[in-house]
């Protein structure tokens, strides 16, 4: 039989291993800058040497890149799910949008579940914290650090379900949330309603994953979103409606 006698391993392999699961897991972000040689090596444990053949092997790999000058950062190894091609087609059709939103409540939902049952209390303080900078941004009115913060709190909630497939793809599509893809949620949070609303629902989230309540968590977000969809639904409508009201001004005035 293809049995072999097991070699011990090297600790620049050991060191590899270890990067490579903290990028998989999540916990080393891409763009991220890794600690200085003198840190890291200290940290693991291992001589320098070590540490620059296992740094050399995981940028032959595409997973680290090096600055001049800056030091070793974690490789944009994120990118998109979908080509540039299809990210057009998603902004140009309204159907995308709320294809995108039915699956983000779908993913979301299992990933609050999830992380009401696996998270840790690390994981849960992080959420607790970027709520209550949310709750700092609203009572300044800055929709930008609203928006922003909104994004980061789903992303913590996908981070604690500790799922790393599911981790990765929604990160790459949150990516285009940023980018205003699928809708421009600054244009939300700058109605005084919405914005109410939408600081209650995601305290309503909070609550329910601080107190590890599957069901709550789960019905929290899909109630969120449920409502993320009808508001860009009345604010279409809306935008259809002057659009109209503009075209018969327009033609009245032509007569």
């Amino acid at each position: 039989m293809p049995f072999q006698k097991v070699q011990p391993e090297k600790l620049s392999a050991a060191v590899t291993r270890q990067i490579e699961l903290l990028i998989l897991r999540g916990i080393l972000r891409p763009g991220e800058r890794l600690p200085s040689e003198r840190e890291l090596s200290d940290r693991l444990g291992v001589s320098r040497p070590s540490l620059r053949e296992a740094i050399a092997e995981l940028q032959n790999k595409g997973l680290l890149t090096s600055k001049a000058g800056a030091g070793i950062y974690v490789a944009d190894v994120l990118g998109s799910a979908f080509s540039d091609a299809l990210v057009k087609l998603f902004a140009a059709h309204d159907e995308a949008v709320f294809d995108y939103i039915s699956f983000r409540r779908d993913m979301e939902g299992l990933a609050a579940e999830r992380a009401t049952r696996l998270a840790s209390d690390t994981d849960l303080k992080v959420i607790q914290t970027i709520f209550d900078k949310m709750e700092t941004a609203h009572s300044k009115r800055d929709p930008g650090d609203e928006a922003r913060l909104d994004a980061d709190f789903h992303l913590a909630i996908i981070e604690a379900s500790h799922n790393v497939i599911m981790l990765h793809m929604m990160r790459s599509m949150y990516q285009l949330l940023r980018e205003g893809v699928f809708y421009n949620r600054q244009v939300m949070f700058k109605q005084r309603t919405t914005r109410d609303t939408l600081l209650n629902q995601h305290r309503a989230i909070n609550v329910a994953l601080q107190a590890r309540d599957p069901a709550g968590a789960r019905a929290a977000v899909e109630a969120h979103l449920d409502y993320v969809k009808a508001s860009l639904t009345d604010q279409q409508k809306a935008e259809q409606n002057e659009k109209i009201a503009l075209q018969r001004f327009q033609h009245e005035k032509a007569r």
